[in-house]
C-alpha cells in the first residue's frame, strides 16, 4: 500500500479548527493518535511559543523532541516555507544553527532560494521533498543537479476545481515521467481537491498525504473531529 503521511497542521489556527495542535504538548498527542489511525510519516510546521510558525532552533527543537518521544520510530518532516519566520534568506542562517534535526524537510520549488535550500539540507544530512505546485516548478525541479538526491517529490495541487487540479497533477506526473528521475512522489490536493486527488493518488499507486493542514472535511463532506479521524477516513477511503 503506498505511505500515507499526515499533514498535521501547516499555517492554520484554530480558528479554522479547534483540533489544529499548535503547541509541542498538543503536536505530540496528535502524531501518537494519526499514527494509531494508520500514519506511516509526519508532516508538520513548527511553531513558537507565541502560536506563529517558526524555524528558529529552539522552537524546532522543542517539536522534534516532543514528536520522537511521542513516536520515535516515525519519520518527521517539517516545512522550510519562505514566509516562515525569520523569513526570506535568513531562513538559512536558522535552519544552519539547528541542533536537533527533522528526518527530512520539503522545500517549495517556486520560492527563489529553492536550490539554495535544497542543498543546504542535503549538505545537512536532511532528506528533501521538492514541493512541487506547477508545471514550471516541475521543470526547474528536474533541471537541477541535486534532484536525484532528494528523498520525494512532493506534488501541491492548489487548484480548487477538481478538473482543473487533476490537469495540472497529470502535466507534472508527465514531467518527471520524461526526466527519467527514479525518486518517489507524493501527490495531494488542499481543501476542495484534497479527497479528489487523494484518490488519483490511490488509482496510480503513489504516496498520499491528509491533515487539517490540507483540509477539515472527511469525504463525505461532514467535518472532521481531529487529524486521526481524516487518516482514519483516508485508510477507509482506499
Amino acid at each position: 500500500m503506498p505511505m500515507l503521511q499526515a499533514c498535521l497542521n501547516g499555517g492554520r489556527t484554530k480558528d479554522f479548527h479547534p483540533a489544529v495542535p499548535v503547541s509541542p504538548v498538543e503536536i505530540a498527542a496528535d502524531v501518537r493518535a494519526v499514527v494509531a489511525a494508520g500514519a506511516a510519516e509526519l508532516h508538520i510546521h513548527a511553531r513558537g511559543a507565541d502560536g506563529l510558525e517558526s524555524l528558529g532552533a529552539a522552537d524546532v527543537a522543542a517539536v522534534l523532541d516532543a514528536v520522537r518521544g511521542a513516536v520515535p520510530d516515525v519519520p518527521v518532516g517539517l516545512s522550510t516555507g519562505w514566509w516562515i519566520r525569520p523569513g526570506g534568506r535568513a531562513r538559512h542562517d536558522a535552519m544552519r544553527r539547528w541542533t536537533v534535526l527533522p528526518d527530512y524537510v520539503s522545500v517549495n520549488l517556486v520560492e527563489e532560494d529553492a536550490a539554495d535550500v535544497i542543498a543546504l539540507m542535503l549538505e545537512m544530512g536532511i532528506g528533501v521533498e521538492a514541493g512541487i505546485w506547477s508545471v514550471a516548478d516541475a521543470e526547474r525541479f528536474v533541471a537541477l543537479a541535486e534532484a536525484p538526491n532528494c528523498l520525494r517529490t512532493l506534488i501541491e495541487i492548489n487548484e480548487q476545481d477538481e478538473g482543473e487540479g487533476l490537469v495540472v497533477a497529470r502535466a507534472i506526473l508527465a514531467i518527471l515521467d520524461r526526466s527519467g528521475l527514479a525518486v518517489p512522489i507524493l501527490l495531494h490536493g488542499a481543501d476542495a481537491t484534497m479527497w479528489p486527488i487523494h484518490r488519483e493518488a490511490l488509482s496510480r499507486g503513489l504516496d498520499g498525504r491528509i491533515g487539517l493542514e490540507d483540509g477539515a472535511t472527511l469525504p463525505s463532506g461532514a467535518v472532521a473531529a481531529d487529524n486521526a479521524a481524516l487518516i482514519a477516513a483516508a485508510r477507509a477511503f482506499a
